[in-house]
C-alpha cells in the first residue's frame, strides 16, 4: 500500500494484460511488422454531429494508453468526412521497449508526419500528449493548422510533467517506478478509479482498466525545453472537461485556466466529461467537442 495516496489499493483482482487483444479503429504502428492495421468501430448516435467544413486531424494519446484510446472519436470524426490519423508513439502499443525518452516519443510522431506527408492538420493532445505536441510543433510548425490541447499539460519552458503534480502524487509515483523492474510506473486499480475515470460506471472503470499498461517514467520526469514553443504564431485551442479529476481543482493547479492559460490567445471549448471515460462512452460528444476546437 502507498501510503501517499489517499486512495486504497485494496485486493484487486482485475486482470490486467496490458495489451489489448482487441484492437479498433485504425492507425500506423512503426513498431508492428506489417505498420497497418484495419479494424471496425461501432459509432452510437448520439444527437447531430454538426460541421461545415472537412478537417485533418492527428490525435495524440496520453499516458497509461495507446492508439487504440481514439478509436470511438476517430470512427465518429471519419464518418462525417474528416480524416483521421492516430499515430503511435516510442514505448506504447506494442513496442515493448519502455526505456524511451521524450525525444523519442516525439520523434515517433514527427517522423509518423513526414513519412505520410501531412499538411494543414489539426494536432490534437490529450494529457501527456499535450507536451508531445508542444514539442512535435517545434519541429514541423509549417505543417499545422492548428493546435487543440484536451486537458492536456502546457508546461512552461524547463518544467517537467511532475513538476505539475501535487508533491503527494509526485511521491506516489516515485515510489511507483521504484517498484518496477523497468523504469515503469503502473497505476493501482483504485488511482485509476477516481482519477481518470470518476465518472464511469464501476463496469466500465474496470474494463478500460484492461487496457492500462505500464507507463514508461523518465519521460515524465524529463525537464523540457521550450523556448522555440512559446514562439511559434500557430493557432491554438483548449478543451477543458470540468469533472477531469486527475488534477486539483485548487489554485495553482488544473488544467484551465492554469493550464490554458499559457497559450496566449487561444479558443476554450468546455465539456462535462473526465479524463478517459467519454472516449468509449460518448464518442460523438467528444468528437463534436474537438471538432469545434478545430475548425475555422
Amino acid at each position: 500500500m502507498l501510503l501517499v495516496f489517499p486512495y486504497h489499493s485494496g485486493n484487486n483482482q482485475i486482470p490486467n494484460p496490458y495489451y489489448r487483444s482487441v484492437p479498433q479503429g485504425q492507425y500506423y504502428n512503426p513498431y508492428s511488422e506489417s505498420g497497418w492495421f484495419g479494424w471496425h468501430y461501432p459509432i452510437e448516435s448520439e444527437g447531430s454531429f454538426r460541421h461545415s467544413q472537412r478537417l485533418t486531424f492527428v490525435l495524440v494519446h496520453g499516458s497509461w494508453a495507446d492508439a487504440h484510446f481514439w478509436d470511438g472519436v476517430a470512427a465518429v470524426l471519419r464518418s462525417q468526412g474528416n480524416i483521421v490519423y492516430t499515430p503511435e508513439y516510442a514505448g506504447h502499443g506494442t513496442d515493448p521497449n519502455k526505456n524511451v525518452t521524450h525525444a523519442m516519443i516525439t520523434k515517433s510522431v514527427v517522423d509518423y508526419i513526414r513519412h505520410l506527408n501531412l499538411f494543414d492538420f489539426i494536432l490534437v493532445g490529450h494529457s501527456f500528449g499535450g507536451t508531445v505536441i508542444q514539442k512535435v510543433a517545434e519541429q514541423v510548425p509549417d505543417r499545422i493548422k492548428r493546435l487543440v490541447f484536451w486537458d492536456a499539460f502546457v508546461l512552461k519552458d524547463g518544467e517537467s510533467v511532475v513538476d505539475e503534480l501535487p508533491s503527494q502524487t509526485r511521491n506516489g509515483f516515485e515510489q511507483l517506478r521504484a517498484m518496477s523492474n523497468d523504469d515503469t510506473i503502473m497505476l493501482p486499480f483504485d488511482l485509476f478509479r477516481v482519477l481518470f475515470v470518476n465518472t464511469a460506471t464501476t463496469e466500465d472503470a474496470k474494463l478500460f482498466y484492461t487496457s492500462v499498461a505500464p507507463e514508461p517514467a523518465k519521460p515524465l520526469f524529463e525537464k523540457l525545453d521550450l523556448k522555440t514553443f512559446y514562439a511559434l504564431q500557430t493557432p491554438k485551442s483548449y478543451v477543458y472537461f470540468y469533472q477531469d479529476n486527475v488534477l486539483p481543482q485548487g489554485e495553482g493547479y488544473g488544467w484551465n485556466p492554469h493550464m490554458s492559460i499559457r497559450l496566449g490567445l487561444f479558443r476554450l471549448i468546455v465539456g462535462d466529461g473526465d479524463h478517459f471515460t467519454d472516449t468509449r462512452t460518448r464518442p460523438a460528444y467528444l468528437a463534436q467537442k474537438i471538432y469545434d476546437a478545430s475548425r475555422d
